[in-house]
């Protein structure tokens, strides 16, 4: 073979796999566009089941079409404290597990229903060129994105199918069983993983030469150790994307990598004891002259994808008990403050870029720290209101910081809000998007509305203004009804629940009548020579202020629209 044939098939095969890769890429893609809000509703059913979380990460990946997609969102939902590393770890074992269904695909690429699939590439295309419903456009891109894979696998084929027993033949079965040793066909499945950061592309590979029936390493568990290495190549992904991040996401990259390891230990043991592991577990349940789908001969390649679920599978039902295990390692291998473990539980959690890898994800994430917001917000106008009523004057120090911590916010959600918008989004986000601009921007106003009430402080204490008991009683009554307003709205506002509208329209309608009874009564009282003339000013602004608040509260709640 000359050295132009062999750079020739080189090229082939990275042209096949590059072909591939855009394949995955597409649908993985159009999947999570597909799947939209299924994604975002089975991470918020995180719950502490592990069970539940291994189901979950299973369903993401599959969803997802990468285990590394899945993984690297997992270190982005730790770090911004919204997940518990509990969570994480049986997700991340749920993830192993979806991903062995690509090595189902491809081992069925070598059977009759390839041609079809190529065949469907073309349609998925004319599908999504033509189609004016964005789910249809997003259903042909998934298609022609199989297309495509199967394409790739069909280039890597064909540059690798020589005439058995031909020179060419001859001298890339030296090349590949030239490495016997275990560990090192183990370290060279780490080391191509972790450089394609793709182990399903490695896999591709692995089961594109056995279904040509190449010799790899000497034949028996060869291609079972890079299968192996595979596995804990692409941990690298996860463990570059926990770098810059806080501890507890860092250890939710060590703990996917522990996970890989351990099982890695475990069957590289059994497979160096037992060498004919390959020949008799394997072979036993596909033998080599199997027929599948009209094609003989695939048993090897059915093989190789049996032994990956086998090792994804087994290692989940082992570990899965010693979840708790795996935290206090990856707590002991990073050290660092402990991180609050329980979701929600920090003011502001950072935004994490990790998340856009699913924009509904994403979004869903911002959704939720506007939720923390609203309530600081809140619980700032609160604290004003209230300093209002025992002439608090120090009070505006306090609520000048929380205005400042809100901007911050504020400017950070904005920043997150515009990157969301620059992805692929479906209709219903982007009209997310642009109402959770109006609700940031209400979120803001209810926090200068509380640093104008200390002002409303300021005049009542520096000016020795006289309010009624009675005045006082009223404006507290009125505001105990904003307070029932917002907690309704917050409600209606993280659950997306319309029912609850009736009611928030039925309070803020109660909140203008005291807002109108207030202002009645301080002019009859006024006429009446009850009541200061020097009060109105302050008067008719802090009810009026506290009116506005509750405009933006309701804006708030009506946002879900």
């Amino acid at each position: 073979m000359g050295a132009w044939e062999i750079i020739g098939i080189v090229m082939q095969v990275l042209g096949g796999m590059g072909t591939f890769l855009v394949g995955m890429k597409s649908l993985s893609d159009n999947m999570t566009r597909l799947a939209h809000g299924k994604l975002k509703s089975m991470l918020n059913k995180t719950a502490k089941s592990r069970f539940a979380g291994v189901g979950i990460g299973t369903a993401m990946t599959i969803l997802g079409q990468s285990s590394a997609f899945t993984t690297v969102m997992v270190v982005g939902l730790v770090n911004a404290g919204i997940m518990t590393l509990f969570q994480a770890t049986a997700i991340i074992m749920g993830a192993n597990i979806g991903t062995t269904l690509n090595a189902w695909v491809i081992a069925l690429a070598g059977s009759d229903i390839t041609a079809l699939f190529l065949a469907l590439a073309a349609v998925g295309v004319f599908i999504a060129m033509f189609s004016k419903s964005e789910r249809m456009k997003s259903i042909g891109n998934v298609i022609s994105a199989f297309g495509l894979i199967f394409v790739g696998l069909k280039f890597m084929s064909s540059a690798l199918t020589f005439e058995n027993g031909s020179d060419a033949f001859n001298a890339v079965s030296r090349v590949l069983g030239a490495i016997k040793n275990p560990f090192l066909l183990l370290l060279l499945g780490i080391a191509i993983t972790a450089l394609v950061q793709s182990s399903t592309a490695v896999n591709a590979i692995i089961i594109t030469m056995a279904s040509l029936g190449m010799t790899i390493g000497g034949g028996g568990n060869a291609p079972l150790y890079i299968i192996i290495g595979s596995n804990i190549g692409t941990c690298v992904t996860a463990l570059i994307s926990s770098l810059g991040a806080n501890a507890n996401a860092k250890r939710a990259a060590v703990i996917h990598f522990l996970f890989n390891l351990f099982g890695a230990v475990i069957f590289m043991g059994i497979l160096v004891c037992w060498k004919g592991f390959a020949d008799t577990v394997l072979a036993g349940i596909f033998p080599s002259d199997i027929t599948v789908f009209g094609k003989e001969g695939l048993g090897p390649t059915m093989q190789i994808a049996i032994f990956h679920t086998l090792f994804n599978v087994v290692n989940t039902l082992l570990f899965l008990p010693f979840i708790k295990g795996f935290v206090w390692l990856a707590e002991r291998l990073v050290p660092g403050k402990r991180q609050a473990e329980s979701p929600g539980s920090t003011i502001f959690a950072p935004l994490d870029e990790r998340l856009m890898r699913s924009p509904s994800v994403a979004l869903g994430f911002i959704y939720q720290q506007s939720g923390k917001m609203f309530s600081y917000a809140m619980d700032t106008l609160d604290f004003s209101f209230h300093a209002f009523l025992n002439k608090d004057v120090d009070a505006a120090q306090t609520v000048t910081e929380h205005n400042r911590e809100l901007s911050e916010a504020n400017r950070l959600a904005v920043s997150y809000l515009v990157k969301i918008s620059t992805a692929s989004l479906v209709t219903e986000d982007e009209n997310t998007v642009s109402k959770m601009h109006y609700v940031l921007n209400d979120i803001m106003r209810i926090g200068e509305l509380a640093d104008n009430v200390t002002k409303y402080t300021r005049h009542y204490v520096d000016d020795a203004l006289i309010f009624s008991e009675e005045f006082l009683e009223m404006i507290d009554g009125m505001y105990e009804k904003i307070k029932q307003l917002y907690v309704v709205s917050l409600a209606t506002f993280l659950y997306r629940d319309p029912a609850s509208l009736g009611e928030v329209d039925a309070l803020e309608d109660e909140i203008d009548r005291a807002r109108r009874e207030l202002v009645e009564t301080h002019i009859k009282r006024l006429n009446e020579g009850k009541c200061q003339p020097q009060n109105s000013g302050v008067f008719i602004n802090l009810v009026g202020n506290l009116e506005r608040a509750a405009d933006h509260i309701t804006y708030i709640a009506h946002s879900i629209e």
